[in-house]
Protein backbone atom coordinates (compact mmCIF):
# COMPACT_ATOMS: atom_id res chain seq x y z
CA UNK A 1 0.00 0.00 0.00
CA UNK A 2 2.55 2.42 0.68
CA UNK A 3 4.99 1.16 -2.69
CA UNK A 4 1.58 2.54 -4.81
CA UNK A 5 0.95 5.94 -1.98
CA UNK A 6 3.48 8.40 -3.39
CA UNK A 7 2.19 10.79 -0.84
CA UNK A 8 3.48 8.25 1.84
CA UNK A 9 6.76 8.15 0.69
CA UNK A 10 7.22 11.76 0.20
CA UNK A 11 6.79 12.51 3.55
CA UNK A 12 10.30 14.39 4.50
CA UNK A 13 9.62 13.72 8.12
CA UNK A 14 11.19 10.19 9.70
CA UNK A 15 8.78 10.23 12.32
CA UNK A 16 5.85 11.89 10.70
CA UNK A 17 6.28 8.66 8.71
CA UNK A 18 6.55 6.59 11.16
CA UNK A 19 3.57 7.23 12.80
CA UNK A 20 1.39 7.38 9.52
CA UNK A 21 2.99 4.08 8.57
CA UNK A 22 1.69 2.49 12.05
CA UNK A 23 -1.82 4.17 11.73
CA UNK A 24 -1.95 2.32 8.24
CA UNK A 25 -0.86 -0.80 9.90
CA UNK A 26 -3.09 -0.66 12.82
CA UNK A 27 -6.04 -0.18 10.71
CA UNK A 28 -5.31 -3.35 9.22
CA UNK A 29 -4.57 -5.63 11.82
CA UNK A 30 -6.36 -3.79 14.54
CA UNK A 31 -3.67 -4.70 17.23
CA UNK A 32 -2.59 -2.07 19.17
CA UNK A 33 1.00 -3.49 19.96
CA UNK A 34 2.12 -3.19 16.23
CA UNK A 35 3.93 0.16 15.91
CA UNK A 36 6.50 1.42 13.55
CA UNK A 37 8.82 3.97 15.20
CA UNK A 38 11.93 6.48 14.06
CA UNK A 39 14.65 5.88 17.35
CA UNK A 40 17.96 6.37 15.68
CA UNK A 41 19.52 6.73 19.28
CA UNK A 42 17.13 3.32 20.63
CA UNK A 43 19.84 1.07 22.19
CA UNK A 44 18.29 -2.60 23.31
CA UNK A 45 18.08 -3.39 26.92
CA UNK A 46 19.23 -6.66 28.02
CA UNK A 47 18.22 -7.84 31.35
CA UNK A 48 21.16 -8.47 33.99
CA UNK A 49 21.94 -12.15 34.32
CA UNK A 50 20.94 -12.82 38.46
CA UNK A 51 24.28 -13.29 39.74
CA UNK A 52 24.81 -16.12 42.81
CA UNK A 53 23.64 -13.98 46.18
CA UNK A 54 24.49 -14.79 49.00
CA UNK A 55 21.21 -15.75 51.60
CA UNK A 56 21.56 -12.48 53.48
CA UNK A 57 21.22 -10.68 49.96
CA UNK A 58 18.66 -12.84 48.93
CA UNK A 59 16.52 -12.47 51.71
CA UNK A 60 17.10 -8.83 51.79
CA UNK A 61 15.50 -9.11 47.99
CA UNK A 62 12.71 -11.23 48.96
CA UNK A 63 11.69 -9.28 51.62
CA UNK A 64 11.61 -5.88 49.54
CA UNK A 65 9.56 -7.80 46.52
CA UNK A 66 6.99 -9.93 48.63
CA UNK A 67 4.54 -8.11 51.39
CA UNK A 68 2.50 -10.25 53.37
CA UNK A 69 0.41 -10.23 57.09
CA UNK A 70 -1.94 -11.99 58.91
CA UNK A 71 -5.50 -10.01 58.87
CA UNK A 72 -8.58 -10.47 61.46
CA UNK A 73 -10.63 -13.35 61.06
CA UNK A 74 -7.34 -15.41 60.12
CA UNK A 75 -7.31 -14.07 56.67
CA UNK A 76 -3.81 -13.97 55.10
CA UNK A 77 -2.57 -11.37 53.12
CA UNK A 78 0.34 -11.63 50.41
CA UNK A 79 1.89 -9.03 47.83
CA UNK A 80 4.04 -10.43 45.01
CA UNK A 81 5.77 -7.45 42.85
CA UNK A 82 7.42 -9.47 40.39
CA UNK A 83 6.49 -13.39 39.63
CA UNK A 84 9.71 -15.41 39.90
CA UNK A 85 10.44 -17.48 37.35
CA UNK A 86 11.97 -21.30 37.49
CA UNK A 87 15.12 -21.24 37.95
CA UNK A 88 15.43 -18.38 41.10
CA UNK A 89 12.62 -20.63 42.42
CA UNK A 90 14.59 -23.26 42.52
CA UNK A 91 17.38 -21.20 44.23
CA UNK A 92 15.53 -19.21 46.95
CA UNK A 93 12.58 -22.35 47.23
CA UNK A 94 13.79 -23.19 51.00
CA UNK A 95 13.90 -19.45 51.87
CA UNK A 96 10.59 -18.79 50.43
CA UNK A 97 9.01 -21.29 52.42
CA UNK A 98 10.49 -20.31 55.89
CA UNK A 99 9.98 -16.52 55.04
CA UNK A 100 6.98 -16.79 53.12
CA UNK A 101 4.73 -19.94 52.56
CA UNK A 102 4.84 -21.30 56.03
CA UNK A 103 3.29 -18.62 57.51
CA UNK A 104 0.32 -18.29 54.69
CA UNK A 105 -0.55 -22.00 54.30
CA UNK A 106 -2.23 -22.25 58.57
CA UNK A 107 -4.32 -19.25 57.24
CA UNK A 108 -8.64 -19.82 56.60
CA UNK A 109 -8.69 -17.61 52.94
CA UNK A 110 -6.31 -15.55 51.06
CA UNK A 111 -5.91 -12.26 49.32
CA UNK A 112 -3.02 -12.47 47.08
CA UNK A 113 -1.96 -8.77 45.82
CA UNK A 114 -1.44 -8.74 42.41
CA UNK A 115 -2.09 -4.80 42.17
CA UNK A 116 1.41 -4.08 41.49
CA UNK A 117 2.89 -6.92 39.81
CA UNK A 118 4.20 -5.30 36.37
CA UNK A 119 7.28 -8.17 35.81
CA UNK A 120 7.25 -12.29 35.88
CA UNK A 121 8.66 -15.11 34.14
CA UNK A 122 6.24 -16.94 32.04
CA UNK A 123 8.08 -20.04 33.94
CA UNK A 124 6.58 -18.59 37.46
CA UNK A 125 3.10 -19.29 36.14
CA UNK A 126 2.33 -22.91 36.77
CA UNK A 127 4.77 -22.88 40.33
CA UNK A 128 1.68 -20.27 41.45
CA UNK A 129 -1.10 -21.96 39.55
CA UNK A 130 -0.36 -25.52 41.51
CA UNK A 131 -0.12 -24.15 44.86
CA UNK A 132 -3.96 -24.08 44.65
CA UNK A 133 -4.80 -26.99 42.86
CA UNK A 134 -4.52 -30.37 43.28
CA UNK A 135 -1.41 -32.57 43.19
CA UNK A 136 -3.54 -35.36 40.66
CA UNK A 137 -4.47 -34.93 37.64
CA UNK A 138 -2.42 -32.70 36.38
CA UNK A 139 -4.26 -30.08 34.83
CA UNK A 140 -3.36 -27.75 31.39
CA UNK A 141 -2.35 -24.66 32.41
CA UNK A 142 -1.96 -22.38 29.35
CA UNK A 143 -0.21 -22.53 26.11
CA UNK A 144 1.76 -20.51 24.91
CA UNK A 145 2.97 -20.11 21.48
CA UNK A 146 6.03 -18.62 20.34
CA UNK A 147 6.12 -17.05 16.46
CA UNK A 148 10.25 -17.11 15.45
CA UNK A 149 10.16 -21.09 16.63
CA UNK A 150 6.76 -21.83 15.27
CA UNK A 151 6.27 -23.75 18.20
CA UNK A 152 3.70 -24.07 21.39
CA UNK A 153 4.63 -25.17 25.01
CA UNK A 154 2.05 -26.37 27.17
CA UNK A 155 2.20 -25.10 30.83
CA UNK A 156 1.24 -28.14 32.65
CA UNK A 157 0.82 -28.04 36.29
CA UNK A 158 3.45 -29.45 38.94
CA UNK A 159 2.64 -32.47 40.94
CA UNK A 160 5.37 -32.34 43.36
CA UNK A 161 6.07 -29.44 45.07
CA UNK A 162 8.47 -27.58 47.65
CA UNK A 163 6.21 -27.62 50.90
CA UNK A 164 2.55 -27.63 51.36
CA UNK A 165 -0.31 -26.95 48.87
CA UNK A 166 -2.64 -24.11 49.72
CA UNK A 167 -5.80 -26.33 48.84
CA UNK A 168 -8.93 -25.98 46.77
CA UNK A 169 -11.35 -25.34 49.36
CA UNK A 170 -9.96 -21.84 51.18
CA UNK A 171 -11.42 -19.49 49.39
CA UNK A 172 -8.62 -17.39 47.10
CA UNK A 173 -9.47 -13.46 46.59
CA UNK A 174 -6.91 -12.02 43.65
CA UNK A 175 -6.71 -8.07 43.63
CA UNK A 176 -6.41 -6.38 40.48
CA UNK A 177 -5.26 -2.98 38.83
CA UNK A 178 -4.36 -1.33 35.56
CA UNK A 179 -0.89 -1.84 36.85
CA UNK A 180 -1.17 -5.84 36.68
CA UNK A 181 0.35 -6.95 33.69
CA UNK A 182 1.99 -9.61 31.83
CA UNK A 183 3.08 -12.70 33.18
CA UNK A 184 0.15 -11.75 36.56
CA UNK A 185 -2.51 -11.18 33.91
CA UNK A 186 -1.80 -14.52 33.20
CA UNK A 187 -1.64 -16.24 36.62
CA UNK A 188 -4.79 -14.22 37.54
CA UNK A 189 -6.65 -15.36 34.30
CA UNK A 190 -5.46 -18.87 34.51
CA UNK A 191 -6.70 -19.29 38.17
CA UNK A 192 -10.55 -17.27 37.35
CA UNK A 193 -11.21 -20.09 34.54
CA UNK A 194 -10.18 -22.49 36.48
CA UNK A 195 -12.80 -21.04 38.66
CA UNK A 196 -10.17 -21.40 41.79
CA UNK A 197 -10.32 -17.26 42.63
CA UNK A 198 -12.03 -14.32 42.42
CA UNK A 199 -10.50 -11.39 40.89
CA UNK A 200 -11.81 -8.71 42.66
CA UNK A 201 -10.28 -4.57 41.37
CA UNK A 202 -9.90 -2.70 38.59
CA UNK A 203 -10.07 -4.81 34.45
CA UNK A 204 -6.04 -5.51 34.31
CA UNK A 205 -3.46 -3.74 32.03
CA UNK A 206 -3.87 -6.53 28.64
CA UNK A 207 -0.11 -6.58 28.05
CA UNK A 208 1.39 -9.07 26.60
CA UNK A 209 3.72 -12.34 27.04
CA UNK A 210 6.74 -11.00 24.50
CA UNK A 211 6.79 -8.46 22.05
CA UNK A 212 9.62 -7.70 20.63
CA UNK A 213 11.22 -4.48 18.41
CA UNK A 214 12.95 -5.44 15.50
CA UNK A 215 15.38 -3.13 13.55
CA UNK A 216 14.72 -2.28 9.99
CA UNK A 217 17.58 -2.89 7.89
CA UNK A 218 20.36 -0.13 8.31
CA UNK A 219 17.62 2.25 8.97
CA UNK A 220 16.57 3.91 12.38
CA UNK A 221 13.22 2.56 11.47
CA UNK A 222 11.86 -0.10 14.36
CA UNK A 223 9.14 -2.58 14.11
CA UNK A 224 7.16 -3.44 17.31
CA UNK A 225 5.35 -6.54 17.23
CA UNK A 226 4.03 -9.17 19.41
CA UNK A 227 6.49 -12.43 18.89
CA UNK A 228 4.23 -15.16 21.45
CA UNK A 229 0.85 -15.44 22.80
CA UNK A 230 -0.93 -17.25 25.30
CA UNK A 231 -3.63 -19.54 24.48
CA UNK A 232 -5.82 -20.42 27.50
CA UNK A 233 -7.19 -24.04 27.13
CA UNK A 234 -10.46 -23.20 28.81
CA UNK A 235 -11.89 -19.99 26.86
CA UNK A 236 -9.53 -20.87 24.06
CA UNK A 237 -8.93 -17.33 24.00
CA UNK A 238 -6.42 -14.76 26.35
CA UNK A 239 -5.89 -11.93 28.45
CA UNK A 240 -3.49 -10.11 26.26
CA UNK A 241 -5.01 -6.72 25.34
CA UNK A 242 -7.92 -7.10 26.47
CA UNK A 243 -7.29 -8.00 30.06
CA UNK A 244 -8.54 -9.69 32.64
CA UNK A 245 -11.72 -8.03 34.14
Amino acid sequence: AASSNTEILNIPDAESLANVLSAGVQSTVSDPRVMVSYEPDYVPVTPPKMPPLPPEQLVAILQNSIKLDILEGNIGYLRIDHILGQEVADKVGPLLLELVWNKILPTSALIFDLRYTGSGDISGVPYIVSYFTDAEPLIHIDSVYNRPTNTTTKLMSISTLLGARYGITKPLIILTSKNTKGIAEDVAYCLQNLKRATIVGEKTAGGSVKVDKIKVGDTGFYITVPTAKSINPITGSSWEVTGVK
